[in-house]
């Protein structure tokens, strides 16, 4: 069995991608369907992943990433968006979703709905949108160890500019908004940062116990 904790250990945010290293078809698949089982509140999944493999474009991102040159190099580029749109028709579509995978009756699905397409209504635009943010974060949690227990370098981004992002992929057309960037692929073998222990509180400055 995979030790998770150890490949914990063993990940750390690249520098340096080996470009010449692509990721294979298996991993990916494993990557995309753990994005997909991500928990998120209400289970509405307001968020989706768009996966980049196209070297002219990942070299355009480092303009529009202050330079990141792990963009150009990494075997793949994630980029984590939100949907611009959560109204009542998502909610709805949802439920109908639910309904159709597990069968459950109206009756117990109305009232649930009901409560949410209420809460979500009392919600302006930007409220929405920062609830809808806090999901991809859970989701980059997830990706960062998946890809460590695949053995897949990766480096969580926030410092990029997203219109640029829009611009070049048009992803408002999708009906998205670009929130965190992921490269990922192998570390070079000339990446200093490998070798770095990691700097992290004791354990005793970290958790508190309460019983």
């Amino acid at each position: 069995m995979t030790d998770i904790i150890k490949d914990m250990e063993w990940r750390y945010a690249v520098k340096k991608f080996d470009a010449s290293k692509e990721i294979e078809a298996p991993k990916l698949d494993r990557i995309k369907k753990a994005f997909n089982l991500t928990a998120t509140s209400y289970g509405l999944q307001p968020i989706k992943m768009v996966v980049l493999k196209n070297k002219e474009l990942q070299k355009q991102l480092v303009d529009y990433s202050y330079g990141q040159q792990q963009l150009a190099q990494a075997s793949h580029v994630l980029i984590l968006c939100i949907e611009n749109k959560i109204d009542a028709d998502y909610i709805t579509g949802y439920f109908k979703k639910v309904k159709e995978i597990r069968g459950t009756s109206d009756s117990v699905l109305e009232p649930f709905k009901n409560a949410l397409v209420s809460e979500f209504t009392k919600m302006d635009n930007n409220q929405i949108r920062q609830w809808a943010t806090n999901q991809v974060y859970l989701a980059m949690g997830n990706l960062l160890t998946i890809c460590a227990a695949e053995q897949l370098d990766a480096c969580p981004m926030e410092g990029f500019i997203p219109n640029q992002y829009d611009e070049l992929l048009n992803l408002s057309s999708k009906g998205l908004s670009p929130v965190l960037v992921l490269p990922i692929g192998y570390r070079a073998e000339d990446d200093i940062f490998a070798g770095f222990k990691k700097v992290r509180r004791d354990m005793e400055n970290s958790i508190i116990y309460i019983s």
